[in-house]
């Protein structure tokens, strides 16, 4: 569930990335990359503040918003030394060379684009943006500047992704045949007022939790993908706002081979029983090969905890593992305690400075999820999301 798991999460962190290791925050490189927080949303906590603590390598120097109180708190919360009361004026400090966005998704391409043309690197919370028109503008203008553009998928940077992702790829248990990922949130999780459930904010459920198309990609090494059908269930306050959305997909990966994938997002799912809230059923994939299958439990925030069970076909034997650090990726890099953002941070930094960031999410990566985002809202009957630098598609009557 993931409300619970974002919560576990601020708690994580604080104890690890913060308290634990408070005397790291003031063992800063000289020339660690300086970072200025766009928003202050409540995902900034985990996904910003308490990973960078923990890095040497970066350090938050402003923050701004555009009611300057609400700035002048977040500064004071997590001593940040300079607020702003504006976000152009964020994007006119020297002193920042790379800018974390967290405002709502309608909004991602527009200050994304913004900050880039401003001469800063950009770090976006997923999703991207709100439709793949706006991501190929990001990318495009990405190119143009000379600028390092990322979407946040932190859970691709973790240790179990890529022991995953190196079975897999590793034919030992055959070709992926099909797969299933699902993520929701209990039941009246949400506010009527929340910014998932707003239509002219790239709100619903396939965009919050875009997580289960990025699994699904990711897994299957995705290099097109067609939706075979999508079936919204739309939020009863605004009908083009999807409240859970069920699809299915054929991915055509790199070998040719087609695969049959299902996903299933709900940001308001029924109580069991009608009265008990599922909050064990965290985001995860379920991916059936030739010769075994392979269940991946809590693959959005797998540092909190998770589990990667491989069941044998032929003898129907089950294993289960755990990885929480090195990997085939990052070898002797990261501790036990790092947190999937503690894994990007460390990533976009290397970029940034141009070094091997180890792991990274190219731009066709984040275009194709949103070109298939947007082919699950058309089949679906809802149409593109809508954003503030490319319209996405709406009947205006329909609200």
């Amino acid at each position: 569930m993931a409300m619970a798991i974002q919560t576990l999460t601020f708690l994580h962190q604080w104890f690890y990335e913060g308290r634990l290791h408070a005397g790291l925050k003031g063992s800063k490189e000289s020339d660690a990359l300086r970072v200025g927080i766009l928003s202050t949303a409540m995902i900034d906590a985990a996904a910003v503040v308490r990973p960078i603590e923990s890095h040497p390598g970066v350090k938050i120097t402003a923050i701004a918003s555009r009611d300057l109180k609400s700035a002048q708190k977040g500064a004071k919360m997590f001593g940040i030394p300079n607020a702003y009361g504006s976000y152009e004026e964020l994007l006119a400090d020297p002193e920042v060379e790379a800018i974390y966005i967290s405002v709502p998704n309608g909004m991602h391409a527009e200050w994304a684009i913004k900050c880039m043309k401003a001469g800063k690197h950009v770090l976006i919370e997923k999703p991207l943006c709100a439709n793949a028109d706006e991501a190929r503008e990001i990318y495009k203008v990405a190119e143009q500047t000379d600028r390092i553009a990322l979407e946040a998928f932190h859970w691709r940077f973790h240790p179990a992704a890529h022991v995953v992702k190196s079975y897999i790829d590793s034919g030992k248990y055959g070709k992926v045949l099909k797969t299933y990922s699902r993520m929701v949130t209990p039941k009246n999780s949400m506010p009527s007022w929340d910014i998932r459930w707003k239509w002219d904010l790239a709100g619903g459920a396939t965009m919050d939790e875009t997580y289960t198309v990025s699994f699904t990609r990711y897994f299957t090494n995705c290099k097109r993908a067609t939706v075979l059908s999508a079936e919204a269930r739309p939020y009863k306050k605004d009908p083009r706002v999807d409240a859970a959305m069920k699809a299915t997909l054929q991915i055509e990966n790199d070998e040719g081979d087609l695969i049959t994938s299902e996903i299933y997002n709900d940001l308001d799912e029924p109580n069991l029983f009608g009265i008990i809230p599922r909050v064990w059923e965290l985001p995860s994939i379920q991916i059936e090969l030739e010769k075994a299958t392979i269940y991946y439990y809590n693959s959005m925030m797998p540092h909190l905890l998770h589990s990667v069970v491989i069941k044998d076909k032929a003898t129907g034997i089950s294993t289960t593992q755990k990885h929480y650090n090195y990997g085939p990726f990052w070898k002797t890099t990261g501790e036990s305690w790092w947190s999937t953002y503690r894994y990007m941070w460390e990533a976009f930094a290397r970029k940034c400075k141009g070094k091997d960031p180890v792991h990274w999410v190219p731009a066709e990566d984040s275009i194709q999820q949103m070109e298939v985002i947007d082919s699950i809202y058309e089949k679906s009957g809802l149409g593109r999301r809508h954003g503030t630098v490319v319209p996405g598609d709406v009947d205006p009557g329909s609200a």
